[in-house]
């Protein structure tokens, strides 16, 4: 099972979802561990991808117009990927990722 962490960036961010986001949110991260256990490959629905000019930082979509970022972290688990939640929200979270 991969591990996570948050930054308080994402924890501020989460808390100004509505109901209807922070579900869509919830579906699409049991997507993105079910691929993140079998190996990684995600499904092309999550557009899981490497942000352009932010260093390690990803993206997935959660929603029509649903981000969150992330980066992955060193291993706490042995053999496990572990995430760092770091922004969830519209696609004005890229100006600060």
């Amino acid at each position: 099972m991969p591990t996570w962490d948050k930054l308080a960036s994402f924890n501020r961010d989460y808390a100004k979802l509505g109901d209807d986001e922070r579900a869509a949110f919830n579906k699409a991260i049991r997507k993105f561990v079910e691929d993140l256990r079998a190996g990684g490959a995600f499904r092309a629905s999550l557009r899981v991808k490497k942000m352009t000019d932010a260093g390690e930082i990803w993206e997935m979509t959660w929603a029509n117009d649903g981000r969150a970022t992330f980066e992955y972290g060193d291993e706490v688990a042995p053999g496990e990927r572990h995430i760092i939640w770091r922004r969830i929200g519209t696609h004005t979270i890229f100006t600060n990722p």
